[in-house]
Formats: structure tokens, sequence, C-alpha cells
């Protein structure tokens, strides 16, 4: 059974089509019902008259969400009825055959407006219901477009696409890992990972030389703004480079992904003006500095790099890193780090993309040599037992000749959401969880069954509060 998609019916004044989608609006005036029809491409009007009692009559059945086919002929409008706001709005269809391929019933939140007016809890429950809408068809059809021309673009320059494992080691990276218990080794777990550093870098460790992955990516943290427990990153590491190779191909990947998948976007700078960490906190009170020129412009876009972080920062118990400990100190800083020296004085070669205030991406240098990374852990306070347990694997590695390598993560979903004028990323999330975590769709979390946790040598503690 061919199909015509709605967007196509523009082109087709004169053909017969088969049309499949839901009821969008039924508006009856006099003695015609008007029905718009919806499928992902579009919407398109059908016109129903009574000359023809049969059809008529299954018409004034429809309601809102149900499912129908239509055979239908495609006519011009009349002058005076065409709708310039709609790509269809030149024709309409005169119905020849109609089907009612499932019934809906009244849906519980409103789905003929942009849904920012409706609350998270009831969005977030009818997710399903809620991704019909027209603007979130739209953030998903540019997403795809998104990630269609970056795998593109960089397997042009040579990358390759790996994936990495979901079911990894728990590490202190930053983030509360999620972890995963085991059945087979009682007491012991998975961690799901915060990202694929690890496994990037052990890829430039092995040869690969220019690493990517649309990676899934985990982080167990307090409800705070707007995060989610899960994300997808654009991963990238390349092998045999500096800082200003790696901060080039991005700036370059950034440009043509504007020009080629949002060219009503416009740049406000090129090349993307640099500011170091310390001009940005003096002159801005962020390291996410806003600097559009016009912020009331929606299509403008004002990237920036920022650069020269502090390797370190002072806790309680002594140092931790800004970033991430895989990081290289910038050359001139590698004896103090080597030698514990100056801690609060060490620069990272960390760089971070910023776009409209949001930082959209992150990366460094690595330590490709293992005594380097073996003095991060030392300024950090761990004992040799400590760095062998957590982060061996890495050391070992890098014992093997691991070349000189960098990288950079981006934060697709913050990505995708700023070029879609969106409040925040569960706006280009498919299945995002509430604010505090919950997925109310599905209800998770959720408790095990008893013999659950017994496979696994789970005991739950029932006097914690």
């Amino acid at each position: 059974m061919n199909r015509t998609q709605i967007i196509e019916t523009k082109d087709l004044v004169g053909k017969e089509v088969n049309l499949f989608g839901w009821v969008n609006v039924r508006r009856d005036q006099g003695k015609i019902i008007f029905i718009d029809l919806r499928d992902r491409s579009g919407v398109v009007q059908m016109v129903f008259v009574p000359s023809n009692k049969e059809l008529f009559g299954l018409a004034e059945k429809l309601r809102s969400e149900w499912v129908i086919r239509v055979k239908g002929l495609v006519k011009e409008r009349p002058e005076k009825m065409i709708n310039p706001n709609v790509p269809t709005g030149k024709i309409e269809i005169e119905p020849l055959e109609l089907e009612i391929l499932n019934e809906a019933e009244t849906p519980p939140i409103a789905l003929d407006t942009d849904g920012y007016e409706i609350g998270e809890e009831s969005r977030m429950t009818y997710r399903y219901l809620d991704l019909r809408r027209q603007r979130l068809l739209k953030n998903f059809s540019k997403r795809h477009e998104m990630v269609l021309f970056i795998r593109n673009w960089l397997s042009g320059k040579g990358f390759l696409e790996v994936e990495t494992p979901i079911l990894t080691k728990s590490t202190p990276e930053g983030a509360r890992d999620y972890v995963v218990p085991s059945r087979l080794y009682p007491g012991k777990f998975y961690a799901l990972p915060q990202s694929p550093q690890q496994y990037k870098q052990l890829l430039m460790v092995a040869g690969i030389e220019k690493y990517f992955q649309i990676a899934r990516c985990f982080r167990d943290e307090d409800t705070r703004g707007d995060r989610q427990p899960e994300f997808t990153q654009l991963d990238l590491e390349m092998s045999f480079v500096e800082r200003e190779d790696v901060i080039d191909l991005n700036e370059k990947l950034l440009i043509d992904l504007v020009d080629s998948v949002c060219p009503e976007k416009k740049i406000q700078e090129i090349p993307f003006p640099r500011i170091s960490y310390k001009e940005a906190m003096e002159k801005y009170n962020t390291d996410r500095p806003d600097m559009r020129k016009d912020k009331d412009d929606p299509d403008l876009l004002a990237f920036c790099w920022v650069v020269d972080f502090p390797f370190f920062e002072k806790t309680d118990n002594g140092w931790t890193f800004t970033h991430n400990p895989f990081s290289a100190p910038k050359p001139e800083h590698m004896d103090d780090l080597i030698n514990q020296k100056n801690i609060s004085e060490i620069l990272t070669t960390q760089y971070d993309v910023v776009l409209n205030g949001w930082e959209i991406g992150g990366g460094s240098i690595r330590n490709h040599k293992p005594e380097a990374l073996g003095a991060v852990f030392k300024v950090m306070g761990f004992d040799k037992k400590r760095i062998e347990e957590n982060f061996g694997h890495m050391l070992r590695a890098l014992k093997y000749g691991a070349p000189p390598h960098g990288g950079i993560a981006w934060g697709f979903d913050r990505l995708v959401s700023v070029l879609q004028n969106e409040p925040n990323i569960r706006e280009a999330i498919a299945f995002p969880k509430t604010g505090d975590a919950r997925d109310l769709m599905m209800g998770s979390p959720s408790e095990l069954e008893p013999e659950q946790l017994k496979e696994l040598h789970i005991k739950i503690d029932s006097n914690r509060q």
C-alpha cells in the first residue's frame, strides 16, 4: 500500500494520494466538516461534504488524535481560502476513501499548543503524547540532522566511530557513579560511565588515532538546575596533537554544522574569541560568559573559548582537580606538577567552548606519560594502593608507548537546545527525567522484587529514612 507523506501533497495537485496520520483538528462549518490530518511531515486540510453520505457519516465520528487512512484527490483551494502560514496552505484533499485505524481517548494534556504552559509532571507522565506536538518533532528532526552531519564530517576527516562499554568500573572522576550489582560476583559492582574518558584514551594507546562516538553518559548528581542523570555527548579524541589542533578542528566543525544545519543562525565572531579563565571571572564573574552583543537576537550565536584554567582547587582535605584528573598541565607547568610545587599556580591545558552563556563542550590535552598522571593523583593525596586500585590500568597502559593525545566532549543535548532556542535540555531529549531524576512515564526508580534482590545478594536497610 503506497503511502504519500502529507508534505508531498503540495506538489501533487490533480493527483490521488494515500494519506495516513492523526486527526489534528476537526471543524464543523454548517454542513461541511473540515479535518486537519497530521503526520510527521506536516498537516493538510480535508473537506467532507454531505453528498457522499457514507464518507460524511464516518467523518462525523472522527475526534482529535484518532488514527486514520484517507485516499483522496489533491485540489487547489479557492483563492480566498489559501492559508499562507502552512506549507500545504494552497491545497486541500477531497476524500475518496476513509478508514478508521484506531480510536483515541481524549488526551489528558493539550497537544495543539507549544506545551510550555503545561506542568513538567503532566508532560513527562504522558511524554509519548507530548512528543506529538510539532515543536518537539522539529527538535528531533534537527537533532537527527546534526548527528548525521557530524558523523559524515568527522568520517571525512579520518575519524573512526567506536563504541565503548556501558558497564565499566567505578573510579573517582567528579560526580557519583550509578552502580550495577553483579549477580555472578557477589558484593562487586559495575558502574555506568560518567563519560568514555578512560576508554577513549586507551583507544589512543591502541593506535586508533582519531576516535569519535555519540556517547551515552550517566552521573548520579544531586538535583540541580538543568541537569539530567543520563545525557549524550559528542566525544572525540586525537593522537599526535596539541591544544591548537583540537580547538581548530572543533571550531571548524561547529562553523560548518551551523552553516549547513542552521543556516538562519549568525555566528557573531569568527574565529571564535579566546578568553582566559582569570579574565572571564574578573570581567563576567563566570567561566561561561555570554558574549552576545545583542541578547534579544535569538539567531545570534556568540561562541568563545575559555582557556588557562587552574588545574587544582583547594578542598577541606587537600587538593582536587577542577575538570578531570587526566588533563595535562600547560608545558611550562609540567615540572611543578612532577615535583609537587606551586600547586595553586599550575594551569591546565583544559579548553571549554561556550555558546551564549552555556558551556557546550570541554576537553584538554592528556597526560600521556605515567609519571605525569601519577603525579596528579599524588597531589590529590591518593596513596599507592588507591592509585593502583582505581587507575592502575591507565598507568600500565601509558607505559606501552602512549602517543601524545587530546580531545573534547560536547554536551550534545545542550547544543541542540541552544540552536533550537529551547529553555532547557529536556526539550531536546526524547524521554527525559524530571528535575528530581524521576521517570514518571515508566515509574522509575522502582523497587525490585525480593527474589531479584536475593539473586543480587542485596539487602535493603528498612530502618534507613
